[in-house]
């Protein structure tokens, strides 16, 4: 029975002109979507990134009474407090995660908890209360002292926040995927005011690939996060030095050297970082018992050398405004590396990449008081060789150089080092890959063993980045049907179907645009008489060529799914926005999975979510 012809009323009418010119001039996408989308997930994730930081400053004044810097109110402590704080602070973390994981071990097998397990190899959702017991047993070790960084737990909630966007979006998982990663980046970037290198910590070490549609939500988040935190804190790089001047173009060559030892020594701090660990999976105690043995382990160095406690943050704005001696550093640089060695290895919650800062710089600074008193008519400023030190052991241990070169600059604002940084942070790197495989990110991401229980979820197939439910409007549906359906959705392309949903045709925006000057034809004008039949269509049944292929017959951002070519019948739509996503994932997460070794693989992870430098991380 043929369905009524109402007309479009004269503001309905001036409605749908007004869409499709802002269609044509602006050819607004889900590509732009998604960019609004990674601009939220920036804010939000500088917000939870900040109010972790209160939290962790409210519970160091409950167990310090400081609400000072983490060294200052460690040096006002007296002894013995010293030494309880860290340890109390393990146990409770360790009593967290013991009773945590018995709460919600069923929820691990269903999501991961993990951001970089969601970007690469899971399906882009991260377990709401999972995350919750790793960020509270964080927030007891970081603000008891322990030596690891609480940046990692802010990435952590900047995921968590960004993997509930893309539920609710109901994305497909490449595209939850990207924004856990735009989750990521937001937190790297309001932990360091560093948005250049927090989407670049993440193009590179996380997801293996620069390309354009993956690296503009990024940026854009990342400088969303960055703004907001500026907005809160202020503006001003953590490490600025500008006094910073070369002497002698002959310091190119001590600091190519340096380049190349500090690529030798990041292996080293690795397997230190792994022995530590191993040796505390050999205690027959529960979690809150190492954790607790850890924190005392810190605690007992922090009786002499307070400045242990923390991330290592306050160490480092140190080493480049104080005049340190040598031994003095030298001793300092021990201290932490047992203190970060001790933490991480009890599996506390957190991260190392502040202190990998601190060893890198505190190495720069040893090696270049070395060639001031070797070679003193260089005139080599050691503050120069710590901070270049700091990017060559960061690329040297993440695998990442272009990230860590990026790193410094933000943290410096000093361009004068920045060609020097760079040879030195490529040499680095080099020379570190002749013995490391795997270094810091890549372990991580291998040593889970939750993640490659659920490696299915990584075969991401034509299936899983279909729409369902696409807008569709019967082939009677009247132009007033057609026009309303077009200003209630923001579609550009309506697909039309007969009554057992097979797909006849599409609608495009475009083709409304004619009728809308000729009113007496919208009593008489239907959707079959509109729609292109030969609209391209795909099939589960064919592959990513296919679809690029029928993607470049046609503007269309969407192209409409069915069963068969024989029924036709429309089952969804698929994204082109999606599918560059996955086609974009796949090229990196080969890489991954070609160097799992399999006693690896299935090795359990360990209770503390260890693994190097990924315990929720990313971190100070």
């Amino acid at each position: 029975m043929p369905r009524p012809h109402a007309r479009l009323s004269p503001a309905l009418r001036r409605l749908l002109l007004l869409k499709v010119w802002i269609v044509e001039h602006f050819r607004l996408s889900e590509r732009q979507v998604t960019l609004v989308w990674a601009a939220v997930i920036g804010f939000f994730g500088a917000l939870a990134a900040e109010s972790f930081r209160k939290a962790t400053e409210f519970l160091q004044f409950l167990g310090t009474g400081h609400f000072s810097s983490i060294v200052t109110s460690f040096e006002d402590l007296p002894l013995w407090q010293r030494f309880a704080v860290p340890t109390a602070g393990g146990l409770l973390a360790g009593l967290t995660l013991w009773f945590g994981n018995r709460l919600i071990s069923s929820v691990r097998q269903k999501s991961t908890t993990d951001y970089m397990e969601a970007i690469v190899v899971g399906n882009g959702k991260i377990s709401f209360r999972a995350s919750l017991v790793k960020t509270i047993s964080a927030l007891f070790s970081i603000s008891s002292g322990a030596s690891i960084g609480r940046e990692g737990p802010l990435v952590q909630l900047s995921s968590l926040l960004a993997s509930f966007a893309g539920r609710l979006r109901r994305c497909p998982v490449p595209q939850k995927r990207h924004m856990v990663a735009c989750g990521a980046a937001a937190g790297i970037a309001s932990a360091y005011n560093a948005p250049i290198a927090g989407a670049f910590f993440v193009a590179e070490i996380i997801l293996g690939t620069v390309v354009v549609e993956s690296l503009g939500p990024l940026i854009l988040a990342s400088v969303v996060a960055t703004f907001t935190t500026r907005a809160i804190h202020g503006a001003s790089a953590l490490y600025r030095s500008p006094d910073l001047e070369f002497h002698s173009r002959w310091e190119a060559i001590p600091i190519c050297v340096m380049g190349l030892l500090l690529g030798f020594l990041a292996p080293v701090f690795l397997q230190l970082l792994r022995r530590s660990e191993k040796l505390f999976s050999k205690l027959r105690f529960p979690a809150p018992v190492k954790m607790a043995i850890g924190g005392a382990i810190v605690g007992g160095i922090a009786v002499f050398y307070p400045q242990v406690c923390g991330n290592g943050q306050d160490l480092l704005s140190s080493l480049f405004h104080q005049n340190w001696d040598f031994d003095t550093i030298s001793i300092l640089l021990i201290a932490k590396l047992a203190a970060t060695s001790a933490t991480f290895g009890s599996g506390a919650v957190g991260g190392v990449f502040t202190p990998t800062l601190f060893i890198g710089s505190a190495l720069g600074f040893l090696y270049g008081q070395t060639v001031l008193l070797l070679f003193p008519g260089l005139q080599p400023d050691p503050d120069i060789y710590g901070l270049v030190g700091m990017g060559a052991f960061l690329s040297a241990a993440s695998g990442a150089p272009i990230m860590a070169i990026l790193m410094v600059f933000e943290l410096t604002l000093s361009y004068t080092i920045v060609p020097y940084l760079m040879v030195a942070c490529v040499l680095g790197y080099y020379c570190s890959s002749i013995f490391e495989r795997r270094f810091m990110y890549g372990e991580s991401l291998e040593r889970k063993g939750a993640a490659f229980f659920n490696s299915q979820l990584a075969e991401v197939s034509m299936t899983d980045l279909i729409r369902t439910d696409p807008i569709t409007l019967p082939e009677q549906a009247s132009f007033a049907e057609v026009a309303r359906t077009f200003l209630q959705f923001q579609f550009q392309h309506l697909y039309v179907v007969d009554g057992s949903r097979r797909f006849l045709g599409a609608i495009s925006l475009h083709d409304v645009k004619a009728f809308l000057d000729r009113p007496e034809l919208e009593t008489v004008v239907i959707a079959s008489d509109i729609m292109n039949e030969n609209f391209p269509r795909i099939s589960p049944l064919q592959g990513t060529a296919e679809a690029l292929r029928k993607f470049s017959e046609t503007n269309s951002e969407r192209l409409p799914v069915i069963d068969n070519f024989n029924s036709q019948r429309l089952i969804g739509s698929i994204s082109k926005t999606d599918l560059i996503l996955h086609l974009a994932g796949e090229q990196s997460r080969p890489a991954v999975a070609r160097a799992v070794e399999p006693d690896v693989a299935e090795k359990p992870a360990p209770s503390g979510d260890g693994a190097v430098a990924a315990k929720g991380d990313g971190a100070k």
